[in-house]
């Protein structure tokens, strides 16, 4: 018994100790909670005001969201430093916690910092946006977002790649889609005893007949290799960077059929062999 009455009377003095709490930082404790909640619904509000703003200035779509975020993260430790003030707590002090743990926690993670930097620097320098299609770190893909740590793509095939942005900003970046017009490499291989002049108008009819292809700058057709089987042509007709793959397609296959139609071989590799023979 004499247990029970000291456990209760110890809770009696527990609630007595919260209800003085309550009575003294009640008050404060709810009028914090309110300028958080209702500083957090402005951070909002100025954000999407922020990047409608943006957005109507042609800003770059990477740099708004960047830039709107940083609008809202920046209020709402402003919102946590003024909340925190109000229920007594010396900020000073706070921030010099905060910021302690801060290098602790920086030290511990200073890989995704890095990535976080370089996710800056993106943003920033824009090497390329949303929508384009770059190569880097060993994948290709169409960039569909660039957060503060990974630069997401979609593949061809439509696959998901994270990009850490620390590998981005580490590597050579290829932005296939950066210019409005973009050069087709093809290699057409054709027999040695084949007319070469003959070969080389045949090709610039079919490129002359494909309305994708540019005048400007204008296509080139020349010799670029005597190979063990074949002379080799080159082929680079310029086109509109949104035509390419379709225009390389379709003229691979019109340059085929068109030298089959003039009787113009395409050689498989070939070796000669001579045998000697001994008495």
């Amino acid at each position: 018994m004499d247990d029970l009455a000291q456990g209760v009377a110890e809770l009696g003095r527990y609630q007595e100790m919260a209800l003085t709490w309550i009575a003294a930082y009640g008050a404060q404790l709810v009028l914090a909670v309110l300028i958080i909640l209702i500083g957090l619904w402005v951070g909002r509000r100025v954000r999407s005001l922020a990047r409608a703003a943006l957005a109507h200035r042609k800003v770059d779509p990477l740099l708004v969201e960047f830039l709107g975020n940083l609008v809202y993260w920046a209020i709402a430790v402003a919102v946590l430093l003024a909340a925190i003030s109000r229920i007594g707590v010396d900020t000073t002090s706070f921030l010099a916690v905060v910021g302690s743990l801060g290098l602790a926690i920086g030290l511990a993670m200073k890989d995704n910092l890095s990535n976080v930097s370089s996710g800056v620097m993106l943003i920033l320098l824009r090497p390329f946006t949303l929508g384009d299609y770059i190569e880097v770190a060993g994948v290709q893909g169409t960039v569909k977002s660039i957060s503060l740590t990974a630069t997401v793509l979609a593949t061809a095939d439509n696959q998901r790649i994270l990009v850490p942005n620390a590998k981005v900003t580490g590597e050579i970046i290829r932005n296939a889609t950066a210019n409005d017009t973009r050069r087709i490499d093809l290699i057409v291989s054709i027999g040695y005893g084949d007319d070469m002049a003959r070969a080389k108008a045949v090709v610039a009819e079919v490129l002359a007949r494909e309305p994708r292809v540019l005048t400007d700058p204008a296509p080139q057709i020349a010799v670029a290799e005597l190979a063990d089987s074949s002379v080799n042509l080159v082929v680079r007709p310029w086109v509109r960077t949104a035509d390419y793959w379709g225009t390389r397609f379709d003229l691979t296959e019109a340059i085929k059929a068109a030298l089959d139609e003039a009787g113009i071989s395409i050689p498989f590799p070939q070796r000669e062999v001579h045998v000697i023979t001994r008495n």
